[in-house]
């Protein structure tokens, strides 16, 4: 597995567009993201289609069109520096064959920054696009908002990037060592469902692959990693990170699950990393070289995550 282009590090008055790719965004939560953001001295710009709801699916942020055309508009958008999500949830699979990667490519490397159900562009970025992507907090979501460790990451990582090249989790190895590789990974539920569509990548082999979900049942969880195993799909990863596990079953449940699903693959495994659906979570640059240290609970990028 390769690295990635790395965008440019944001400075201040730097431009930033927030779009909504998913799920609907409460007004009041934008305007605090909003607030946040200008606070950084960052110039943020709402694209149109923000506070939209699909009249008909009440859990889409407006048209597939429209959550396209915002996205491709900031991106290809020349004063536009960075893209930030609103917000995850659900419906980047159904806009995202609708994008011209062939204009956003052109309009060459800018930051992306989302999780969760965003974790399907990340996969897009990286196959269409070549590029490294930042797997962190969104504009207008509670973490981004009133958490300041999550704030102060990101916020490092977007501005002074080389502040923040180990990355230390306080986690704990589920099998132990060292390993390095490639960063990439995300939501595990969008990991499989996106196998076999053009953005996926065929598998996590040269990988230090992260790991995390939301509101899942553990025999879900092992659906999906089952289902990578059988694809192949984990076939020569170097590494794991697992991330939080937030409204699914009680750890306790969730953990010999993935001893289980993982321990099997005779690479380390950390648990508890502190990124995805948790309170102060961490950003995690996706597309670039680092070294994982399972016994340390650490992530040492070979490079800043942005120039």
């Amino acid at each position: 597995m390769r690295e990635l282009v790395r965008p440019s590090r944001l400075a201040a008055g730097a431009r930033v567009a927030v779009v909504a790719t998913s799920g609907p965004v409460p007004e009041e939560r934008v305007q605090a993201g909003l607030d946040v953001l200008r606070a950084w001295d960052l110039d943020p710009v709402v694209a149109p289609h923000v506070l939209d709801r699909h009249e008909e699916f009440g859990y889409l942020a407006g048209s597939d069109a429209d959550r396209a055309a915002d996205l491709q508009t900031a991106w290809c958008d020349p004063s536009v520096d960075a893209v930030l999500c609103a917000r995850g949830g659900y419906g980047v699979q159904r806009m995202v064959d609708l994008l011209d990667w062939d204009a956003m490519r052109e309009a060459g490397p800018k930051v992306f920054v989302g999780f969760s159900d965003l974790t399907v562009l990340h996969e897009a970025f990286a196959t269409r696009l070549g590029l490294a992507t930042l797997h962190g907090p969104m504009a207008a979501g509670v973490d981004f908002i009133k958490n300041a460790r999550a704030q102060d990451h990101l916020r490092a990582t977007l501005f002074a990037p080389e502040s923040v090249r180990t990355i230390t989790s306080g986690g704990s190895p589920l099998v132990p060592g060292r390993a390095r590789g490639v960063t990439l990974g995300g939501c595990l539920c969008l990991l499989a469902a996106e196998l076999g569509t053009p953005n996926a990548r065929p598998g996590a082999r040269g990988g230090l692959l992260c790991l995390e979900d939301v509101g899942e049942e553990t025999y879900r969880l092992d659906r999906y990693l089952t289902q990578l195993l059988r694809a192949g799909w984990l076939d020569g990863v170097r590494g794991v990170l697992l991330g939080s596990w937030h409204g699914c079953d009680p750890y306790d449940k969730v953990r010999p699950l993935l001893v289980d699903r993982l321990g099997g693959l005779g690479v380390p495994v950390v648990e508890e990393f502190g990124f995805g659906h948790c309170e102060g979570a961490l950003t995690i640059p996706f597309g670039v070289a680092a070294e994982l240290d399972a016994d340390a609970g650490t992530l040492t990028l070979d490079e800043p995550a942005l120039r």
